[in-house]
């Protein structure tokens, strides 16, 4: 029997990705990784310029992450800077 031709390339199913690395991954592993052990009542000050995106978007990544492993974050911004701190 002949091989249909398709319109697309084909893999092996083992080889295709299960997991989402978006692009904010780094920035905040980074972030949630620093906030482990911080002392109570202190926060991480992040320049806004060192951001890799707007603080509006970081601040959605960082809160879709934390909920993913279950940890509670707070979040506070000025014209310079992110803080993050553990609730």
């Amino acid at each position: 029997m002949a091989e249909r031709r398709r319109s697309f390339n084909v893999t092996e199913q083992a080889n295709v990705p299960t997991g989402r690395n978006g692009k904010h991954k780094t920035i905040t592993t980074n972030i949630l990784d620093d906030l482990e052990g911080l002392e109570t009542g202190k926060a991480l000050k992040i320049p806004l310029s060192e951001l890799p995106d707007t603080k509006v978007n970081i601040r959605s990544a960082l809160t879709r992450a934390s909920h993913k492993i279950g940890k509670s974050v707070g979040t506070a911004a000025d014209d310079d800077y992110l803080y993050v701190w553990n609730l």
